[in-house]
């Protein structure tokens, strides 16, 4: 039976044409052109805010003490096991060296990127998670400058919370800025902070253009489109569950996909029946955005069997992967394109997202295909080094001689060459291409 879309969306992430290409580009050029001045100027006229851009430890004190001690006692939480789970990954990374032949060293080090820039939205929904998420992983990997950059509220500031959060996770500098003067400042260096090597972190489509286009001159974490999630579900999971979770990633914004992939029917229908009654049931701004995503974004597709069911979610590689099904250790041996994957209804993309310890900065549209998400290890660099005695060097020399000649690369053959000479002047060797 061939894959049976019984709700099937109508627009794509790529669907939003608009001018943001441009609109970036001007921006991005200005304030690379104009410095800290030009940079005010887009922060006056976008974030309309006129307080202090990089954050005294007096304003930082100041903001920390006014988060409610439950609230500070769940950050701490959150950021506890994000930092454990950072520095198990990073124990999988480990500085090498090996001898390729005898005498020819090779080695391997791990080098963390010198000053990383994390962007922690905070426009429509105030995104403590993401300064968890990658102030912290920054600074497990080495770090050795780290600035969280953070839209401000008209009169307001930074939020409070996200202020806390990312001083409790490590960030050497909080600046007040958002969108892409925000990107600029961090990528430029502007208001006396070093340049970012990398910049991580959610975005609107503003601020992923802004990476988009500065990547090359800067590292980033990947090029994000609107979030999406899946769920594999089958006779054994629960509608009502199956249901909440789609709703809840839906809120994320207007454009955010949320897909079914079942093999019942019934779960099928009656989920399609609950989502839009549990969206009605959201507060105003979260019921826009899940309304939409619902309407032109959603689908609900009926598979065969669990195999196609799992060909479908590798053929969407989505950012978020759940299954609720039979059998777990099946679909996490068969599955192989997603972000993060959720094994259960016990687990939820919601804890991914805020405190469980993996990390929520992940690939989308369809990127987790072939790339996973942010890490420890995207802030550092795998190097490789080598060293050889002479007698190590000799049959390196005569097969780098022999192969640069038959690419046409004389230059590179008589960098072997002038070594077997030196280090060998009583021996002959055959060098030719053809020998």
């Amino acid at each position: 039976m061939p894959r049976e879309y019984l709700k099937k969306a109508s627009l794509t992430s790529k669907s939003d044409a608009s001018e943001t290409k441009k609109i970036v580009r001007a921006i991005l050029d200005d304030i690379e052109a104009g410095g800290d001045a030009k940079a005010l100027e887009y922060a006056a006229k976008f974030d309309k805010y006129d307080g202090s851009i990089i954050l005294t430890p007096e304003e930082i004190e100041a903001a920390c003490a006014l988060v409610p001690e439950k609230l500070k006692r769940d950050i701490q939480f959150s950021h506890d096991n994000v930092r454990r789970f950072a520095e198990q990954q990073k124990s999988t990374v480990a500085n090498i060296e090996y001898e390729v032949v005898p005498g020819l060293i090779a080695g391997q080090k791990a080098i963390p990127v010198d000053a990383a820039g994390c962007y922690v939205p905070g426009g429509r929904y105030s995104h403590i998670a993401s300064a968890i998420m990658t102030v912290t992983t920054a600074k497990v990997a080495g770090c050795n400058h780290i600035t969280a950059c953070s839209p401000p509220r008209p009169g307001v500031g930074i939020a409070p919370a996200i202020v806390y959060a990312a001083h409790l996770c490590g960030a050497d500098k909080i600046m007040a800025m958002g969108g892409v003067q925000g990107v600029a400042a961090m990528t430029f260096g502007l208001f006396g902070l070093p340049k970012a090597k990398i910049l991580v972190g959610p975005g609107n489509q503003f601020v992923a253009e802004a990476k988009r286009m500065l990547f090359g001159r800067v590292g980033i974490d990947m090029i994000a489109g609107p979030t999406d999630s899946l769920i594999l579900a089958d006779k054994t999971a629960d509608a009502h569950i199956v249901a909440t979770d789609l709703v809840s990633q839906a809120e994320h914004g207007y454009n955010s996909p949320v897909w079914l992939v079942t093999d019942d029917r019934a779960l099928a229908e009656r989920v399609m029946e609950l989502v839009p009654t549990y969206i009605d049931d959201l507060p105003d701004v979260n019921r826009e955005n899940a309304t939409a995503a619902w309407r032109d974004y959603a689908e609900v597709i009926l598979c065969a069997d669990r195999e196609e069911m799992a060909a479908t979610s590798d053929d969407y590689a989505p950012e978020h992967l759940t299954v609720q099904a039979e059998d777990l250790d099946w679909w996490l041996d068969r599955l192989s394109c997603y972000g993060s994957l959720f094994l259960g209804e016990e687990t939820t993309v919601s804890y991914g997202d805020k405190a469980a310890g993996t990390n929520h900065v992940l690939p989308t549209s369809g990127a987790a295909s072939y790339t996973g998400g942010l890490s420890v290890h995207k802030y550092m660099k795998i190097v490789t080094w080598q060293r050889a005695t002479r007698e190590g060097s000799k049959p390196v020399a005569e097969a780098t001689a022999r192969i640069a000649r038959l690419e046409g690369m004389e230059g590179h053959a008589r960098a072997a060459d002038v070594r077997l000479a030196k280090y060998f002047p009583d021996e002959e060797f055959d060098l030719t291409a053809n020998g």
